[in-house]
């Protein structure tokens, strides 16, 4: 028998599925920002060897330098991401549902567990409350990498009115070093993250939509376990 189990609340999956869209828009706009200015690669004595955006990548996909639209895209979608970032944040710590995502003491540990588990290395099925430890150290990671952002973003977008901040961070050059690998950091989460979905399967998905998800009931899950024991000559159930 099927049981409806609620998982995740109305205020987490809307930041959840907000925060999709907005920031990938903000990946998008950065990405403009960047074009005017591609400084970054790996150059030994003058020579660049890996650009991170060669040539024949913008003859190819007819990219224009589009410094002002992405700047207008980028600042204006700011203020969505940071909102919404916080409403995230408020809610987690007025409700208590940080205690589910901070790692905890073994986290890191359990996490190898899971890795090995997840490529069909380990047999052993890692601990699974409403997050396994994984999850547990992305999403807060996820979170800092925001806050992160933020920083470094305001760092360079006024580094003179927000000097304070440009400092924290190294200085100017420094700040859009953190900021470019920080936005790598959101893609590489985002293909891992969509890989996990999918092998979650659809009731995990379901539940991010809709709240809840349909778990078998305690009752059937003792009544399956007990059919697993083995019997013995007379057909009764075996003790031990």
């Amino acid at each position: 028998m099927k049981e409806i189990k609620e998982k995740h609340s109305l205020l987490m999956r809307w930041t959840h599925w907000v925060n999709f869209p907005v920031l990938a828009i903000m990946i998008w706009s950065g990405l403009f920002i960047y074009w005017a200015n591609d400084a970054y690669g790996i150059s030994i004595f003058g020579f660049s060897l890996i650009k991170f955006f060669p040539q024949w990548f913008y003859q190819y996909f007819h990219i224009p330098h589009r410094l002002a639209e992405g700047m207008a895209f980028h600042f204006f979608f700011m203020w969505f991401f940071a909102i919404n970032g916080l409403l995230y944040i408020i809610y987690t710590l007025y409700s208590g549902a940080w205690r589910e995502l901070v790692p905890k003491r073994n986290s890191f540990r359990e996490a190898w567990q899971v890795l090995l588990y997840d490529l069909h290395i380990g047999k052993t099925t890692p601990p699974q409350n409403k997050y396994n430890a994984a999850q547990r150290i992305a999403y807060t990671a996820i979170i800092l990498m925001g806050a992160g952002s933020l920083i470094t973003g305001l760092a360079i977008y006024k580094p003179v009115q927000f000097f304070w901040l440009c400092w924290l961070c190294g200085g100017y050059h420094l700040a859009r070093i953190f900021h470019f690998a920080l936005t790598i950091g959101y893609v590489l989460f985002f293909m891992v993250h969509i890989i996990q979905v999918i092998l979650a399967g659809w009731n995990n998905f379901r539940s991010v939509i809709s709240g809840f998800e349909v778990v078998e009931s305690e009752a059937s899950i003792s009544k399956k376990e007990t059919e697993k024991l083995p019997e013995n000559g007379t057909g009764e159930q075996k003790e031990d």
